[in-house]
């Protein structure tokens, strides 16, 4: 029996989630699923969107599966007070959470599936980020009325963990190639430490095939020749943008799943976001949080369940008769859901 926390989220998120929870269960490994509130559900229960009680949770069973939160553009900033009577600012509920929890990198595989028209029919690439640092570590502030400012950190310390991390992640699952995504050539401090960091960690991996690329040389040609790449890795924003492109490449946000992990922690979880105006309207395609759990399954060593999780999806999409509208289909949320658990 594996404990695990569930965050049900907002907006589409409790539909998803319940998808997510059905398929996993029809696999036959057993989950005792705890609740925990975050972000819009937690705000209105305990006016706090990240209550102390949701980490402890997650602490205790170090495995949570999480729908998406809303989060407000230019919202409220999240303040953690900790026992030591210190206190953390986070840009929103999301970073607090992960951060908070010790994760340091988060893991984005994003695949084509045959029966979705798609810009990129044979991308199978993996975007591994560095969660902690970067311009996303959200330490900015303004100066005086016109002007704000961010700033970029980078440290040798978690850039070679987030390096070691992405190694050993591409050995295990038998990648060829890790590429490492910079701007080193303008920012030569941040990016070139980020660069030279992982260029040393590589001298320990000499079986993978390592190389690097200019931010934007990479986008170009995931643009014009995607198929080239394998894993890649990058600072936090970097990260950010280039795996949701990569959603866009395949065909849809709702194919690609992702996970944070860190020391005894991890996080399961959808690369889109809330959709609060889709709620409620069974419309939306749950495969992206379906495809997390069964990262999660191999995470807790049921690699079996995980495959034929992934094998039903991709039948279910190829097949193509009872899919969401996004990929094409007339089917809903729940009747794809349906199929996919015949499937397995």
């Amino acid at each position: 029996m594996h404990r695990v926390t569930v965050i049900r989220g907002d907006g589409v998120g409790p539909e998803i989630a319940d998808a997510a929870i059905r398929v996993i269960e029809a696999t036959g490994v057993k989950c005792e699923w705890e609740e925990a509130l975050l972000g819009g559900q937690a705000l209105s229960k305990y006016g706090d969107p990240l209550p102390a009680h949701t980490l402890q949770q997650i602490r205790a069973t170090k495995v949570a599966l999480k729908s998406p939160v809303f989060i407000e553009k230019m919202g409220s900033k999240v303040v953690i007070a900790h026992d030591d009577l210190t206190q953390r600012i986070y840009s929103n509920v999301n970073t607090a959470l992960k951060l908070e929890l010790g994760a340091y990198v988060n893991v984005r595989p994003v695949r084509s599936f045959e029966g979705v028209s798609s810009h990129a029919r044979k991308l199978d690439v993996v975007v591994i980020r560095e969660l902690t640092e970067d311009i996303y570590s959200g330490y900015e502030h303004n100066i005086g009325d016109d002007a704000a400012e961010a700033i970029k950190i980078t440290t040798r310390k978690a850039t070679e963990r987030a390096a070691r991390f992405a190694f050993d992640y591409a050995v295990t699952n038998r990648r060829k190639r890790l590429s490492v995504i910079h701007k080193a050539n303008v920012l030569q401090l941040t990016d070139g430490l980020f660069l030279r960091t992982t260029r040393q960690v590589a001298k320990d991996y000499p079986g993978m095939v390592f190389d690097d690329a200019m931010v934007d040389s990479c986008v170009y040609h995931l643009a014009c020749n995607p198929e080239g790449w394998d894993v890649m890795l990058m600072p936090n924003q970097y990260g950010d943008i280039i795996s949701d492109l990569c959603a866009g490449l395949v065909g849809s946000f709702g194919l690609a799943p992702g996970a944070n992990y860190g020391d005894g922690v991890a996080i399961f979880e959808t690369s889109h976001g809330a959709a609060p105006d889709l709620a409620g309207k069974n419309c939306v395609n749950p495969a992206a949080l379906i495809l997390a759990g069964a990262m999660m399954l191999d995470h807790l060593g049921e690699s079996e369940a995980a495959q034929r999780i992934r094998t039903a999806v991709s039948i279910v999409i190829k097949q193509g008769r009872a899919v969401t509208p996004d990929l094409g289909g007339s089917a809903n949320s729940s009747a794809m859901t349906n199929v996919i658990i015949d499937h397995l």
